[in-house]
């Protein structure tokens, strides 16, 4: 009980963070006086340091068997990046801390999500009932922030952020290790798993359906700005999109099926792509804030089915590998296309043609996921029944 106390904590406090950097990085670059290009650029660049840094600290955690003290190192220096980052004028020395933040929060979510979901393996409870407090903790910092932001400026998220990193760092002494596999960590086992034609058409659907959210992701605050709203607003539109979260992950008990993973995979493309049709044809910022919303039937819906149908095809000597993985291309590799290619659009055509663009791609997304549950998922079920 109290083991999962301390992770849920974590959870709420991580996902904290993640909100002040993720959402309101392009917004605070806007405000720098960057263009969508410039800041489509150092977003992708991060990309690429994430691209390095996830497997990086994912295959160090699996060789070393342990998560919790990868996480000590983790938010440690990514606290010390953040509250750097906001509180610094300097351009080159906010790129410069973008980056190092880049380089020690982003693999901790892969890790955290290692971290659920071995933990509630091993206590008998549902991996949502964990992830609900991350989405929760995404949901109120977004609020703060973007109240922050707009009343007192960029500056102080700084002192916010490091003192949830201060808070986070004292929470992850007392919380416990991810149960270890029994087997050793062996490449081979890795290249098999990477080799295999399941695995790989999996990760290209991953691929395929993540570039749209990682645009929306990135682009959302500047259509909002674009639109006359502010940062406030942004707040809001994330604090409706994370709150959302809260009910798909507590009752990802309920809908959750094993076998399903792909159809349900599916239908969350088929929200995608509504969500960001919808979001092409609104003129009106406080809509925009509004129809975020439909981040109930897609994000979490595919995140956790994803990470469902992962673990079951994943050996389980290199699952937080495989979570990284699964991670880097949802937050990494698809990230860098996103943020190069979505900035050139958006500078070039406007945020009605890139969230044009990116509806079709999540259609496409969703044909796919069919096709792979046509495959593979009704042959799994066959097996089972």
């Amino acid at each position: 009980m109290r083991s999962s106390l301390t992770v849920k904590s974590f959870n709420f406090l991580f996902f904290a963070l993640l909100s002040m950097f993720i959402p309101f990085l392009p917004l605070y670059f806007s405000e720098q006086g960057l263009n969508e290009t410039q800041i489509g650029t150092i977003v992708g660049i991060g990309g690429f340091i994430t691209l390095i840094a996830q497997p990086l600290w994912g295959m160090i955690s699996d060789r070393t068997r342990t998560i919790r003290k990868v996480l000590l190192i983790l938010v440690l220096m990514s606290s010390v990046t953040g509250y750097l980052l906001y509180s610094t004028s300097s351009y080159a020395l906010i790129v410069l801390f973008v980056m190092l933040t880049y380089f020690f929060l982003m693999p901790i979510d892969p890790l955290t999500e290692s971290l659920n979901f071995r933990v509630a393996e091993s206590a008998g409870i549902s991996y949502g009932s964990l992830r609900t407090f991350g989405a929760l903790g995404y949901a109120v910092m977004s609020l703060l922030a973007g109240y922050l932001m707009t009343k007192y400026g960029a500056g102080s998220l700084g002192y916010t952020f490091a003192g949830l990193g201060i808070i986070s760092l004292l929470v992850t002494f007392f919380m416990p290790d991810a149960p270890v596999s029994g087997k050793p960590v062996t490449i081979q086992s890795l290249k098999n798993f990477l080799s295999n034609k399941e695995t790989l058409l999996f990760l290209v659907l991953v691929f395929i359906s993540s570039i749209p959210a990682r645009m929306n992701d990135t682009f959302l605050g500047l259509y909002i700005k674009d639109l006359g709203g502010k940062p406030n607003l942004l707040g809001l539109a994330w604090f409706l999109a994370a709150g959302s979260e809260i009910i798909v992950f507590s009752l990802s008990f309920w809908w959750l099926r094993k076998n399903k993973e792909l159809a349900i995979i599916s239908i969350a493309g088929a929200f995608y792509f509504i969500r960001f049709f919808i979001s092409a044809w609104i003129t009106d910022p406080n809509w925009l804030a509004y129809i975020q919303l439909l981040q109930i039937f897609t994000f979490p819906v595919f995140y956790t089915a994803a990470i469902q149908y992962l673990y079951s095809i994943v050996p389980v000597e290199w699952r937080a590998t495989g979570q990284t993985v699964l991670a880097l291309l949802f937050f990494g590799v698809s990230g860098i296309l996103a943020s190069f290619a979505g900035g050139a659009l958006y500078q070039a055509f406007g945020g009605k043609a890139m969230y044009l663009t990116i509806s079709v791609m999540s259609f496409i997304g969703m044909i796919f996921g069919i096709v792979l549950y046509r495959i593979y998922g009704r042959h799994k079920s066959s097996q089972v029944s």
